[in-house]
């Protein structure tokens, strides 16, 4: 029998349900100190985003992402959920964690590997595991990279949305298209609504090249549940005024 979905797993659909869509701030803990980490998401948090991802790179680890993760719950009274790249990626003092499968890698390491090493951990961290289908969409980015991802091209929706259906069939019960960090654009919109129209009530998330409130409005309006913004909060000179924006365009 498949496992109850958690508090945060409720509270993330609650947001989609109430809302429209939800929003997520990625903050990589190897991208600034744990101080400054807790300041963005206690601003992000006041921008109107309804969780904090924390991770993201090989070096999101150890003392530094417990850290990081205890600050940001100092900071915030937010949901901090983990978004490990491998095993290393985990810590006893967060909420909960993205288990996911990187499922177009050519690698067992991201497909099923770190997650077996991982799960024990997991269980006895006391963490929530979501459970959650990772695929990469080109350009990719460093995390395509490193995952050794067979990139699904843009102008291939139904790929994407065969690996999409396998994963709902598979039982998880969410669905993240990353275009990857830094993207020049987002996923594209025709590929959100092919996908998000097979999964049905599967949330799905869609992260990278998000740099507007009109770029997460029409991923919004094709199917996404959930955004996700990482590099634009980490370059915003205003975290509050950028999140604000994001979330305001995304909820009814």
């Amino acid at each position: 029998m498949m496992f109850e979905r958690g508090r945060v797993e409720l509270l993330l659909a609650n947001a989609v349900a109430e809302r429209g869509a939800g929003h997520l701030t990625l903050i990589d803990p190897d991208s600034q100190s744990p101080s400054e980490a807790g300041t963005m998401a206690r601003a992000a948090q006041q921008g109107g985003t309804d969780a904090i991802m924390v991770g993201g790179s090989v070096g999101a680890a150890g003392i530094l992402l417990h850290e990081t993760v205890r600050v940001i719950k100092e900071k915030t009274d937010l949901p901090v959920i983990l978004f490990p790249s491998s095993v290393a990626g985990l810590c006893e003092n967060a909420d909960a964690v993205f288990f996911m499968s990187l499922l177009n890698s050519r690698s067992p390491a991201y497909i099923v590997e770190n997650q077996a090493l991982g799960a024990p951990l997991i269980l006895r961290y006391g963490l929530e595991p979501i459970p959650m289908a990772y695929i990469i969409i080109e350009p990719g980015g460093t995390v395509g990279f490193v995952g050794d991802a067979r990139l699904i091209p843009r102008r291939k929706p139904e790929l994407a949305a065969a690996y999409a259906l396998a994963a709902k069939f598979m039982g998880m019960r969410m669905v993240y298209l990353e275009a990857g960090s830094g993207a020049d654009s987002p996923v594209p919109a025709n590929m959100v609504a092919l996908v998000k129209k097979l999964l049905g009530d599967v949330l799905l998330i869609v992260g990278g090249g998000v740099r507007s409130g009109s770029a997460a409005a029409e991923l919004v309006a094709a199917g996404a549940d959930l955004i996700v913004t990482g590099t634009g909060v980490e370059k915003s000179q205003d975290v509050t005024s950028f999140v604000s924006e994001l979330t305001k365009s995304i909820r009814r």
